[in-house]
């Protein structure tokens, strides 16, 4: 019988179906709207880093065909063949889409499903209404990934921008009409490159997607020759039409690198017929390094490499920069050489360093003092510290977190009371508070001690309890820590890098600044302190060491800071 999955839930495959060879069908309509159904193949990143692994109407199968659209049948409204043993190491994560084509928004979509047949025996199903959607033109329906095993996730998260917002998430671009117009003769050509498609119809796709292309294959062999015949001149007069590679290459996969090849070559040929001179003022609007054209042929082959030329197809700052440099007149080169550099230093290069590390884990840290979960791993709700949340993205809900009468006073009592709240849903949250330090510690049914003021955020599923640290000359006859045991993440933050020490006889820390200890260790009150009797747990007032003892592999945490 098969699963059904609620958006968010997750599962290996192998606990589905031993089956690798699987049919995914999507069913999806509303009235009025059309839809573009989709398959994208990313990397370990989720980044399409290769626009052939993007399977959509144009472009039905992979390489390899480990990935291949079969069109509308059996009730669904699209549907793939994914071969998991045949698909490459690079790609390991295949997401389905839907997006619109027109207008129209999620919200209008009736019931509809994303489901997984394996050996004719439906396996697994998630079903969505357009009442979990709102505004989104593109949605993500479901994703097989690999970590550690292939994986199913019900996904069921959008983005308004439909498929312009959809690509930039997976760091693709949409691809300008503008490659028809330079050669119309090569259009034609594009049919015979869909060809391939004709070799899997016959055992998989259906007979009227195959017959297609198959007629426009002899038509294109007859045009050809009569322009060759009368005159053999327009032989030569095709080598300006290389260049349409090079734009059709960086289709969706954004590549840098092309176009700025692209724009040296045009370059190269132009400057060796006339004086060099002239050429180069009349090809420099158009290629920023095109002042340097005396040099062309070896100052161009090892200026191609600069990333920066990934920004000099905006050709319009190009020209506009010689006029302000320090240098107009002959030393016309210094001002072409500085050109692209200012060009390729803009916003996108200097902000890259901040740009948000990639996903993947349930928990990630994305700097020193901003950590980020994806609610949507695991699917299990986080507790965090309430007003920690500084920012989302997703559908992500943040719920009160009570801790009962009894929780309440034996915080007050204890000074280890958590403020709570509960975070659920599919997105992703990102954590903070006041710039301090944050650290992921995974538990993996094992315990560890933490003051409650230090903890940020943790898993749902781990439990925690106010521990009794026993100690004499001490007003209350005790200090409190918070014990943290079971399987997850807890989230501690810190004032300042921390040290890791491991517990020796004589291990001794100022109560005031130890973050954390491994709950197998002994903590006992150092006798060499006393107190005034105001101090107590909570306030400064002075310093009271702790002694730590226990076998080898136990540990405590000291922050650089005194609370």
């Amino acid at each position: 019988m098969a699963r059904e999955f609620q958006r968010g839930h997750k599962a290996r495959l192998s606990d589905l179906t031993a089956g690798t060879d699987l049919y995914v069908g999507v069913r999806i309509d509303a009235p009025g709207v059309t839809f573009d159904i989709s398959c994208f193949g990313l990397d370990a990143e989720e980044r399409l880093s290769d626009d052939r692994y993007f399977i959509f109407y144009n472009q039905p199968k992979s390489p390899e065909e480990s990935i291949q659209q079969l069109g509308e049948q059996a009730g669904d409204t699209e549907s793939f063949r994914v071969t998991l043993d045949l698909v490459p190491e690079a790609v390991r994560h295949l997401s389905f889409t839907a997006t619109i084509d027109g207008d129209g928004q999620m919200s209008q979509v009736g019931p509809g499903y994303i489901r997984i047949v394996a050996g004719g025996e439906e396996v697994v199903r998630y079903p969505f209404t357009g009442a979990e959607f709102s505004t989104e033109r593109a949605v993500m329906l479901g994703d097989i990934y690999y970590k550690n095993a292939w994986r199913f996730a019900a996904v069921g998260q959008g983005f308004d921008g439909g498929l312009d917002a959809l690509l930039q998430n997976f760091g693709g671009e949409v691809l300008e009409d503008e490659e028809p117009e330079p050669e119309p003769a090569a259009q034609p050509a594009a049919p015979p490159a869909f060809a391939p498609p004709s070799g899997p119809p016959p055992v998989f796709a259906p007979p009227p997607g195959a017959a297609a292309p198959a007629p426009p294959a002899p038509q294109q062999q007859t045009p050809p020759p009569p322009p060759q015949q009368p005159t053999p001149a327009p032989q030569p007069a095709q080598a300006p039409a290389a260049p349409l590679p090079h734009h059709a290459a960086p289709t969706l996969a954004a590549g840098l690198a092309v176009p700025g090849q692209g724009g040296h070559q045009p370059v190269t040929p132009g400057p060796p017929q006339p004086p060099p001179s002239a050429p180069t003022a009349g090809h420099a609007p158009q290629v920023p390094h095109a002042p340097q054209a005396p040099p062309a042929p070896s100052f161009g082959g090892s200026f191609a490499a600069p990333a920066s030329g990934g920004f000099a197809p905006p050709a319009a700052p190009g020209p506009t920069a010689p006029p302000g440099a320090h240098t107009p007149p002959v030393a016309g080169q210094q001002p072409g050489y500085g050109v692209p550099q200012a060009g390729g230093q803009g916003l996108a290069v200097t902000l890259e360093k901040y740009r948000e590390a990639p996903n993947g884990q349930r928990w990630t840290q994305q700097n020193a003092q901003l950590v980020r979960v994806d609610l949507g791993v695991d699917g299990q709700p986080v507790l965090a510290k309430q007003g920690s949340m500084v920012l989302y993205q997703g559908k992500a809900e943040f719920g009160y977190k009570g801790a009962g009468i009894r929780g309440r006073i034996v915080g007050n009592a204890t000074g280890q009371e958590m403020q709570l709240m509960r975070c659920s849903g599919s997105g992703q949250v990102f954590f903070a508070e006041e710039a301090a330090y944050v650290h992921p510690l995974e538990l993996q049914g094992d315990a560890i001690c933490v003051s409650a003021e230090n903890v940020l955020a943790f898993d749902e599923s781990l439990q925690y309890e106010v521990r009794r640290i026993e100690g004499h000359g001490i007003p209350g006859g005790a200090l409190f820590t918070m014990q943290f045991h079971g399987t997850g993440t807890i989230i501690v933050k810190t004032r300042g890098t921390p040290v890791v020490l491991p517990v020796t006889p004589s291990t001794y820390a100022d109560a005031q600044a130890v973050i954390a200890w491994s709950a197998a260790a002994q903590v006992i009150v150092s006798s060499q302190v006393r107190l005034r009797r105001q101090a107590y747990p909570g306030h400064s007032g002075e310093s009271v060491n702790l002694q730590f003892r226990g076998a080898p592999g136990n540990f405590i945490v000291v922050q650089p800071y005194e609370v």
